[in-house]
């Protein structure tokens, strides 16, 4: 089994994968990419998720800190 820092070699996350990487229920990333607010692509009727994207994602919503 690979561990949660493997996925980041991967270009893109499966839905499990995804969610563990966001530290997220699979209910709320379903919930969130229904919603629109997260990059993800289909692939035939598989949705993925781009590791880059994501990447790009949590650095424009993340909130407080050092600028």
């Amino acid at each position: 089994m690979k561990s949660k820092s493997a996925h980041l070699d991967q270009l893109l996350l499966s839905t499990k994968q995804a969610a563990e990487m966001l530290a997220i229920s699979k209910r709320k990333l379903w919930s969130m990419t229904v919603g629109g607010e997260l990059p993800h692509l289909r692939i035939g009727r598989s949705v993925r998720y781009p590791v880059g994207d994501l990447q790009t994602w949590i650095a424009k919503n993340t909130k407080g800190g050092a600028e």
